[in-house]
């Protein structure tokens, strides 16, 4: 589980409650929770949103949105630094056996994207080809993303449209019935709840999803290139040394200096 996300999520939710119920004058924390919960606006708002995007979506990407949710709370699976000694090790295996001799290897990975790239490498496919089909897998890859991403951006700008237009008919509602000064008060609290749900909505859950998602995506983009590069290292022949130093170019100084000292410990 995503510790980062977790932790992130629940403690504005316990933050913001504590700044409802917590009277700053007497210090005490109060029961104020039920002034901001109305069911109409939960409705409009919420309601409003989502079907706004569901509106602008086909079916079948507005479940795949919603389920995109879960995605956050995932650590994602990518070690750059064991990815690129799989790499070393399979140029290893190429210089000494031949790239005959990397179908085997091929067989016990377990990233299907490199498995396809050793394979195309095996049957002889033209380096140029083998750059093309790669990336095009990857360029479909980050599409995919993409639209998950983009339903939780679309969550974020919907929401407190939906907030607002919630807020003027509570407005409207009030202002049709001021022979009564009591109940504009409470009718005036109502109106604005719908406002702060939108925001809600939109800066405590799709805002942090959007962007968790898109970099996850950038560092999964990023390990793919490695492997396209790595690949087409290992069929032009490259010395493995040579390639290690190629790939690491592709991650930050911190990154680089953990191989380089897991290297001096082995």
């Amino acid at each position: 589980m995503d510790i980062a996300s977790i932790l992130g999520l629940i403690l504005c939710g316990v933050l913001m409650i504590f700044g409802i119920v917590f009277d700053k004058n007497t210090g005490v924390v109060m029961s104020k929770l039920g002034n901001f919960f109305d069911v109409p606006s939960l409705l409009i708002t919420f309601g409003g949103t989502f079907m706004c995007v569901l509106a602008s979506s086909p079916l079948k990407d507005f479940v795949s949105g919603l389920k995109s949710f879960t995605l956050i709370l995932k650590v994602p699976k990518v070690d750059e630094a064991a990815i690129i000694r799989q790499i070393i090790d399979l140029s290893n295996i190429a210089r000494k056996e031949g790239l005959l001799a990397l179908e085997e290897s091929a067989n016990s990975l377990d990233d299907e994207f490199m498995r396809k790239g050793i394979l195309l490498i095996v049957d002889g496919t033209d380096p140029e080809l083998v750059r093309n089909i790669l990336e095009t897998e990857l360029i479909n890859i980050d599409s995919r993303h993409k639209k998950l991403i983009g339903f939780w951006k679309n969550v974020a700008a919907m929401g407190p449209a939906w907030g607002m237009i919630g807020t003027l008919i509570g407005l409207i509602n009030m202002l049709k019935d001021l022979s009564d000064p009591d109940s504009i008060g409470p009718n005036m609290s109502v109106a604005l709840i719908t406002t702060l749900y939108g925001s809600m909505l939109a800066n405590w859950v799709a805002t942090p999803v959007a962007t968790k998602l898109a970099t996850n995506n950038e560092i999964e983009i990023m390990m793919k290139e490695v492997m396209i590069e790595g690949l087409l290292s290992i069929q032009a022949g490259e010395n493995p040394r040579v390639i290690e130093e190629k790939l690491k170019s592709f991650m930050s100084p911190t990154i680089r200096n953990k191989m380089s000292e897991g290297a001096g410990e082995e």
